[in-house]
Parts: structure tokens; sequence; C-alpha cells
């Protein structure tokens, strides 16, 4: 048995998780998530916790019920606390702003960039040069910020561009005479 998924899945006040047929559902305050569920794991509710395991003593069976336990646990934490990922823009004039599901963003193009957030995320720009993006699908979090990083990111020789709030970029060296 894969060793993510011998830790069960707490299941706090709040969260309601339903298993159908093959779909997983879960609802919270943060909104509500759906998981196709794989076939290869059995799954099980008891006393407000999740157990997963393999249906069988193959590989992939022992990978996959690791996998959805992540996965569901994701989707758990998601509707109840939510995530973020912070982004900074890093630049002389980049700057950044919010209105509604839009971003629009000024880093030194001849246009400037629109991005029009998908339902469940949320940006906010709390200053000019720092973007923040919320929502409670961990995947579509993580996925829009690196969208947002893809269309500027760090350059090496001085650092400008978009980059996660925890990112370190490395300075190269300019050329010697």
């Amino acid at each position: 048995m894969s060793r993510v998924a011998k830790t069960p899945v707490a299941i706090p006040a709040g969260v309601d998780v339903s298993i159908k047929d093959d779909q997983i559902n879960v609802k919270g305050t943060g909104g509500a998530l759906s998981q196709a569920q794989n076939a290869l794991v059995k799954i099980s509710n008891n006393e407000g916790k999740l157990s997963f395991e393999p249906v069988n003593d193959s590989r992939e069976a022992n990978a996959m019920s690791g996998t959805m336990r992540q996965l569901v646990n994701n989707m758990v934490v998601g509707v109840s606390k939510g995530f973020e990922k912070k982004l900074s823009l890093v630049g002389v004039g980049f700057k950044a702003s919010a209105s509604g599901s839009k971003l629009n963003l000024a880093i030194g193009f001849s246009h400037p960039v629109n991005f029009e957030m998908p339902a469940g995320i949320t940006v906010t720009t709390p200053t000019p040069t720092e973007i923040l993006v919320k929502g409670a699908d961990r995947q579509a979090v993580g996925q829009m910020a690196a969208e947002i990083r893809a269309v500027r990111p760090p350059e090496p020789y001085k650092g400008k561009g978009i980059r996660y709030s925890d990112e370190k970029v490395v300075i190269k060296e300019t050329k010697k005479k």
C-alpha cells in the first residue's frame, strides 16, 4: 500500500463528501468540487475520515491509491480553506490591476496584456506590483498563476519579469572585457 494512502483524510466540520458511482463530490464554504473515482481504488468513509485502499496488489493500483488520496485531500482543503498563489512583478513601470474577473498587466510590452479568470478563480492586486490568485481548485489556481507568469518570466541578467513571491532568481554575471 502507498505510504501516502495510509493516512486517512480528515473531513472538517462544514464539509460534505459524497461518493456516488464513479464520482467524488466535495461541498463546503469555498464551493463544490468533483473528481472521477479510479476503479483501482476503494474509498470508504468511516467516522468522518476517508480511507483509500488499492483494489488489488498491482503496482498501478498502489500508486493510484496515493494519488486519489491526495486529490481528495486537496479538494477538502480547497473547499474549506482555499488555495492561493502570490506573484510579484519586478521591473520599472511594471504594474497590474484587477477589476472583477479580469487582470490587466502593463509589463513593458507595446500593448497591455489582459487575462480573463475562469470560474472559481479570483484575482486581486493588493499593490500594483503584487498579484494574488485564489480559488478552491488547487490545480486551477496553479495553472492560472503559471499562465500569468509565462507572459514575462524573470530574465536571468536583471531579474525583471513576473515571478512567484517565494521564487529565487539566480542572476547571471555579465560579459567581461
